[in-house]
């Protein structure tokens, strides 16, 4: 999830309800091709005069558009923010279905894509050459887009998992940063240990994303599509086992907190070191920074815990997309403003200081990004622990083609297994998953 965080983006309604998602496959939308109002070539699109509405919620991304329409000034791009995560899927697909008052270009988490992409709403991009950007980007984030044989939006940004600490607090207790999830559990006795309120992080009852990275990382599949309409669903496999039985270890002895993230009560835990670490995505120093100015400076990065020793093993947090609705007029230049927005060096590096962590090779590999101190973590050179991170990603993760309903439910299924145990949570949200999918005509396999 793009920064910044809150908690609109992360308590996340339904779509609107996906009955017709499988017959939407044949009569959704439009095909994705050109209108006849388009310029079918990228190229003459932006020499094209045309308006293209942008819909995004990320931070300052007007700077970045502004680059772009001194280029190719020709193309005027009207920035909207229709709202964040589910309030803008809600809306997006309003307009597609109304075939009028939707945007040309939107950002789009990369766990609602499949459900757009599936249903036909998005336009394929192979039409327009992005099956040509593969290289340019990391392998996690190109899986995501890539879907059903398509390509169906450019990466913008990405979240390999981090260990944020705060240094302070950990120098004071003589801990240091755990390498291994062992290490991990021993440090959170110890800082409980310590005879004050303090919990080595929190863990959020109501947000899937977390607890999925969290399994992704400890080598979890859940969600598996197998065909147009077929889904294996698999909340009880090795991996999610494994994270299920050591976080309810950690929430039962009360060394971790289970408090609702991204709420003023949770941030002051974090302000005054009642919360030791926070395991999340890479775009989370900007959250740091603005929200503790006068403590963000105690904080570091460092690689997240791995199961076993010598293992390098991560997953992502978060991260988004930009993609062209089916109901553009103007696909061709959408596409090649997505194209470029996402892909040139110069707009990659204006994304990043505005706050959007890389989903582009090159900028991850460029040695002045790697090491730029950053203020917000004290000075640290920490792109090079999420460029490493970011590299390790584990392969393979997918989300389900109705994601957005999953984790709306989330909260209702696992949450409130965190007091008596997360397993019998993630198998309360498999069934509701499963019989929600097959109600709308998915063939949902389970073990």
């Amino acid at each position: 999830m793009t920064p910044p965080r809150t908690p609109a983006r992360r308590r996340l309604l339904a779509l609107a309800p996906a009955a017709a998602l499988v017959l939407a496959l044949a009569a959704c939308g439009s095909d994705g091709g050109a209108s006849s109002e388009d310029a079918t070539d990228p190229a003459r699109a932006l020499d094209t005069p045309t308006t293209l509405t942008f819909w995004t919620w990320a931070p300052n991304i007007d700077k970045t558009v502004a680059l772009f329409q001194q280029k190719y000034p020709k193309i005027k791009v009207d920035i909207v923010n229709a709202g964040q995560s589910a309030a803008e899927y809600t809306k997006l697909q309003t307009a597609i279905k109304a075939g009028s008052g939707g945007p040309d270009v939107a950002q789009i988490e990369y766990f609602a894509l499949p459900e757009l992409a599936l249903s036909k709403r998005l336009v394929d991009l192979k039409e327009y050459g992005a099956a040509g950007l593969e290289a340019k980007f990391t392998p996690s984030a190109w899986s995501q887009v890539a879907l059903n044989g398509g390509v169906y939006a450019v990466p913008q940004d990405t979240g390999p998992m981090a260990m944020f600490y705060n240094k302070k607090l950990l120098d004071e207790l003589h801990i240091e940063p755990p390498r291994t999830w062992a290490e991990f559990e021993a440090a959170a006795v110890k800082i409980k240990e310590s005879g004050q309120d303090r919990f080595i992080t929190s863990i959020d009852p109501g947000d899937a994303g977390g607890l999925d990275s969290l399994m992704w990382q400890a080598g979890s599949r859940p969600f598996q599509q197998k065909g147009d309409t077929a889904v294996g669903v698999d909340l009880q496999d090795p991996g999610a086992k494994k994270v299920a039985d050591l976080w309810t270890s950690l929430v039962d002895r009360k060394l971790v907190d289970t408090s609702p993230g991204w709420t003023n009560e949770w941030w002051q835990s974090m302000n005054s070191g009642r919360y030791a670490m926070w395991i999340i995505g890479a775009w989370a120093p900007g959250n740091l920074a603005a929200t503790m100015p006068d403590t963000s400076k105690n904080w570091r990065a460092a690689p997240v815990p791995q199961w076993n020793a010598g293992d390098n093993v991560t997953s992502e947090n978060g991260g988004s997309a930009v993609a062209v609705p089916a109901t553009s007029k103007h696909k061709a230049a959408a596409a090649a403003f997505a194209t470029w927005l996402n892909s040139d060096p110069q707009a990659v590096r204006s994304l990043n200081e505005n706050g959007l962590f890389p989903a582009t090779t090159e900028l991850l590999k460029d040695q002045a990004f790697l090491d730029r101190p950053l203020d917000s973590l004290g000075g640290q050179q920490a792109n090079q622990v999420f460029a490493a991170s970011s590299a390790a990603v584990g392969k393979g993760w997918q989300y389900l083609p109705f994601q957005v309903y999953a984790n709306s439910v989330f909260k209702d299924t696992v949450g409130p297994s965190f007091g008596s145990g997360i397993n019998q949570g993630l198998t309360a949200w498999q069934k509701r998953i499963t019989d929600y999918g097959n109600q709308q005509g998915f063939k949902i396999t389970t073990p």
